[in-house]
This record gives C-alpha cells, structure tokens and sequence, in this order.
C-alpha cells in the first residue's frame, strides 16, 4: 500500500452498472454474480466490480486489459465523466462525488487534463489556438489572451512543433496531431494528466517516438499520469505500476517485474508469456554478490577480504566508497609476490550499470570488457555484478511459461 501522504488518486470500491435500474441490481453484483449472469437476467453491463486503487503523486500508473476490460469506464471516473453505482474517487482526500456543478468544472480545469485517443482536436482552429484554447478560457482581455499565447508556444516548442503554430489540424500526420493534444493538455499545468488509449491510433514507429516523449516529459515534470492502454509492451515502457483489468475487476496491481516474474492469475500469465523479459527485467532483480576492497590496502589484506581469490573478481573503491576499477584474483596473488604496496596500482577499468537498468541494455556492457557488470548507484558505489552467464541464466528461467502465484 502507497504511503497516505503520497497518495494523490484514491478509488474506493467503485462499482459501475449500466442499465435503466443499476441501483437495483447492485446487490446482485455485490453477491459476486458474473458479468455474464447479469447481463442475462437483467439485460444491465457490469463496467466496473468493487475497484479499489491507490495512485502515487508522480507516478506514471497504466491500467491495461483487452477491449471491453472496464479500461475506459474507470479513467472516465476520475474527472466525472461517469459517477459510479457505488464506492468513492478521492482526489488529495477530496470526494470527487461530492462537488457540485460549478466546482467540478473548476475541478476539471484545474486539476485534471485528458489526452483522447482520436485526438479531439478542433478542425477550424490552428494548432496554436488548440493548444491555447483552456488557457483562453480562463482569461480575459488582450493581455491575458497573449499570456495564454506565449505559454502555449512554449509548450509547442516543448513537444517539437515549432513552425507550425498556424498550421490545421488536417495539414498534420497523426503523431503530429497527438502531440498537438498533449500540448494542449500540459499547457493546463494540471496536477493530474489522463491519457485513455493515446497513442493507439498511431503507427508503432510514431507510437514509439511518443511513448518517448511522455518517458522525457515525464522524468523533467513528475505529472500523476494515468494512462491507459491494451498493449503490454506499452504498459511495461511506460508504467511506474500497472493496474491489469479482467470484465471489470482489478485481477493485479504492481510494477512491470513484480506482474512478469510473479503473476497472479492464469490470465496474467498469458499476458506476459510472450514479453520480451529482457526490456523488462532490471539489473537490481538479478545482481550477484561481489567483493569490494578500497584502494589503499594492501594486496595481501584485500585477498583475504575477497575470500583467498575464489571469486574471479574483486571490485576496487576510494575511501568514499565509489567504484574505481576492478581487479582478478590472479593478478592480485601477483602483486603480493611483486610487493607491491596498495591496491590502487593495479585497479582496470569496467563497465557499469545502474539497478534501474535493463538486462536488455546490460548485456552489451558484457562483451565490452574482461569483467563482469559492475552494479552500482547513483553514487558510483557498488551494489553487486553481473556477468554475461547470469543475464542469459535469467532470460532463460524466465523464458518459458510462467506460472502464477498462489494466493
């Protein structure tokens, strides 16, 4: 569960029925009847079934599941564009349901952006005047009506639009159209950002260009983003966790390798079988033990503090502790017979990775050098190894067909 203080969107179980009488097949639903047995006996679509979600502040939280999932109908809660059957949306402990006809526009214009699927872009006006058109409303007089301009010149500039200020929406490829829209949205400078299948419509190389951009924003503006989407690759690239829904239910909640290495059903199983692990998986999950001396000991005291040579490598540090090289139990044993005096002469350079990273992007780093992987943080201070062997082991236990957890 995320710590209270950093929970910016909280969903307590929502139940979404629509139908003519939904309040009076609520307790049917709440009896755990299927959404095929309600749709049979009472001609009402279950959306959504007893969420509950806890969304961080600056976090990138993708929700995913196959068309019809309940994907949309929960996004659409969360600025009220669907009330729910029952339960409660919180936003910084402030009950969504609770606002009025007036405060929820103010809600909605100050709080939250949405970026559509299909754009939602105006055909009559120029990219300018979209991006700008929010800010438009919320000033007035021709001073106020150029600071809306400016800003939204920024945020063209922003998403790689310059020099198409004055241009139509149909003058536009279709990426170029969505970052038009994610201009629009940003330009808000709303808390909260709620992108629903926003990249879906595009051609996987403009789709991947994209999913870049929101990856470069997002580590320069930490945006609550809710994203959602039916591609797994997408919700591994983008997602800081990852909510995956099955007719309506939340059937897993965690991050990309918690929901790969560990899923929780048969279904989700399925839905990982065929990732690549390698784009997912991070050197953190899989690094091994490793010895670590500092460079003014001796060579003799460092062997023994590298167990007499039986790891293949020892990895060598200043006194504040942060990597400057590695060395071989070989050489070491050498430099004892040669005398020599600190460790710090006979220190190699070698690669690096950071927890954070891909195995995808480690195992290159193992072919460029006669050591292993050194792991380390953002201090430069050693966290463990990986070598070529353990990357390959990895990828291959994880290869096959995972089974779920059991519960």
């Amino acid at each position: 569960m995320a710590d209270p203080s950093m929970v910016k969107i909280e969903l307590k179980g929502v139940t979404k029925i629509f139908g003519p009488t939904p309040a009076k097949v609520l307790p049917m639903v709440e009896a755990g009847a299927s959404k095929e047995a309600v749709l049979e006996e009472t001609g009402h679509t279950v959306g959504l079934r007893d969420v509950s979600l806890e969304i961080p502040q600056g976090q990138t939280f993708v929700v995913m599941g196959l068309s019809g999932s309940g994907k949309s109908t929960l996004i659409r809660h969360l600025n009220r564009l669907i009330d729910p059957t029952a339960g409660q949306v919180l936003v910084d402990g402030e009950d969504v349901m609770a606002l009025d006809g007036r405060a929820l526009t103010a809600f909605r214009r100050a709080r939250m952006s949405m970026v559509f699927q299909r754009f939602g872009l105006f055909p009559h006006r120029t990219v300018l005047e979209n991006v700008s058109f929010g800010l438009d409303l919320q000033v007035s007089g021709r001073a106020g009506r150029e600071a809306s301009r400016a800003k939204a010149r920024e945020w063209i500039s922003t998403v790689g639009l310059d020099g198409y200020e004055a241009a139509y929406p149909h003058a536009l490829s279709g990426g170029m159209q969505q970052r038009v829209g994610l201009a629009r949205a940003l330009a808000m400078d709303a808390d909260i950002l709620l992108m629903d299948e926003a990249f879906s419509a595009l051609d996987p190389l403009i789709r991947r260009d994209m999913q870049d951009q929101l990856i470069d924003l997002q580590s320069r503006l930490r945006k609550t983003i809710v994203f959602i989407t039916h591609d797994l690759d997408e919700a591994l690239r983008l997602g800081d966790r990852i909510a995956i829904l099955k007719d309506g239910e939340i059937v897993q909640v965690g991050t990309g390798e918690e929901i790969l290495t560990a899923p929780a059903t048969d279904y989700v199983a399925e839905f990982v079988e065929d990732v690549n692990r390698g784009r997912v998986l991070t050197a953190g999950r899989i690094k091994l033990d490793c010895a670590v001396v500092t460079s003014s000991e001796a060579p003799a005291e460092a062997l023994k503090r590298a167990g007499n040579g039986e790891l293949q490598v020892t990895y060598v540090v200043d006194a504040k502790g942060k990597l400057l090289g590695a060395v071989t139990g070989s050489r070491i044993r050498r430099a004892i017979a040669e005398k020599t005096d600190t460790m710090e002469s006979l220190v190699e350079p070698c690669q690096t990775a950071t927890a954070d990273m891909v195995l995808e992007k480690v195992l290159p780093l193992t072919l460029q050098g006669d050591f292993p992987v050194a792991v380390v943080d953002e201090q430069g201070r050693v966290q463990g190894m990986l070598s070529r062997e353990a990357i390959i082991a990895a990828l291959a236990e994880t290869a096959g067909v995972v089974k779920p957890v059991q519960q």
